[in-house]
């Protein structure tokens, strides 16, 4: 198993796929973009896939999450779907994205064995979206959210960001668009891990205010119905349910103490923690002739050394080097 010296076991699996993205989102990179990885760097299919298998058959792994940058921009990824859907035990797999290019692949994404979606929505004003993401196709996002729904990729939920001064009057507008639509809303405080190294304490909107703002229009109480676990969004019932909503507050009220999750980078390095500042090079041993009992080792020993905490509250806090589009969400 992936146990830390704080009693935590990882069983959740974030894959990059890819730290290429086909949006500018300003919270999380430059106008211009980055440079990418380059090709021989990233893990081939069969590398990627014998990591996974490491993961589940080996250390206890039970939910496998992809995602990039965007990881529709990966080819073959209806492949590495039904590859890992074959593992035994096998793994709960969702996908987190943009949703841009979703209305063409749901539906060989669900025959391939995806369980369900996390879409990025921040806004429904297509003029915000192109302020926010810098490019104009908010149209196929929306499509790639109903093209989910009808194929089941279920429960279709949506990840926002509220920034102030651009989309933060919108936090009740959203909502109700997906309680008439049936997706799952979770909003999240915006966390400094932009690769411009922007993020401002006093800009980002936090879980209070988010609480307030949609307190003026629906009645919001905890769902004491789901025990929240390990679940990073604090869930609330709508209007007395069954609609719900989920607030993520990573930085005002941090889950640290219950994280089940590890990380692994497009190009083959596990990360303990999103914000951790050193990774452990499995892709390096596994060129170099690596069996899966070392491998796992190598996995064991990187996840035992987590820290107790992300520590974006500490007066010494650093920005990890690699942005989110790098590491993966």
């Amino acid at each position: 198993m992936l146990n830390d010296a704080f009693g935590r076991t990882a069983t959740d699996l974030r894959v990059s796929l890819t730290d290429r993205c086909n949006l500018r989102c300003s919270y999380c990179m430059p106008a211009e973009g980055l440079d990418w990885l380059p090709k021989p760097e990233v893990l081939t299919d069969d590398e990627l896939l014998r990591l996974i298998g490491i993961a589940v058959t080996r250390l206890g792994i039970t939910e496998v999450r992809f995602t990039g940058g965007e990881p529709l921009l990966r080819r073959g990824l209806t492949g590495i779907v039904a590859r890992a859907a074959a593992l035994a035990p096998r793994p709960q797999l969702s996908l987190t994205t943009n949703g841009i290019g979703l209305a063409r692949l749901a539906e060989p994404l669900r025959e391939a064995g995806l369980d369900r979606v996390n879409v990025s929505l921040d806004t429904l004003s297509a003029e915000t979206f192109v302020r926010l993401a810098r490019r104009d196709r908010l149209s196929e996002v929306l499509a790639g959210l109903a093209a989910a729904a009808d194929v089941g990729l279920a429960p279709v939920k949506v990840n926002a960001v509220l920034m102030r001064g651009i989309n933060d009057h919108e936090a009740a507008g959203l909502l109700q668009f997906c309680l008439d639509h049936g997706y799952q809303l979770r909003f999240i405080e915006q966390m400094p891990l932009d690769a411009q190294h922007g993020w401002s304490r006093a800009e980002m909107v936090t879980a209070d205010e988010m609480m307030a703002t949609l307190s003026d229009e629906f009645v919001l109480k905890p769902d004491d119905a789901v025990e929240r676990g390990s679940a990073p969004a604090e869930a609330f019932l709508v209007d007395g349910g069954p609609g719900r909503v989920g607030i993520i507050g990573s930085v005002t009220r941090p889950f640290c103490g219950a994280c089940d999750r590890v990380r692994l980078t497009a190009d083959g390095q596990v990360r303990n923690c999103l914000f951790a500042r050193e990774e452990s090079d499995l892709r390096g041993q596994l060129r170099a002739g690596a069996s899966d009992e070392e491998l796992a080792d190598s996995w064991r020993r990187a996840v035992a050394a987590k820290l107790p905490g992300h520590g974006i509250n500490d007066p010494g806090f650093l920005q990890p080097a690699r942005p989110m589009s790098a590491i993966g969400g």
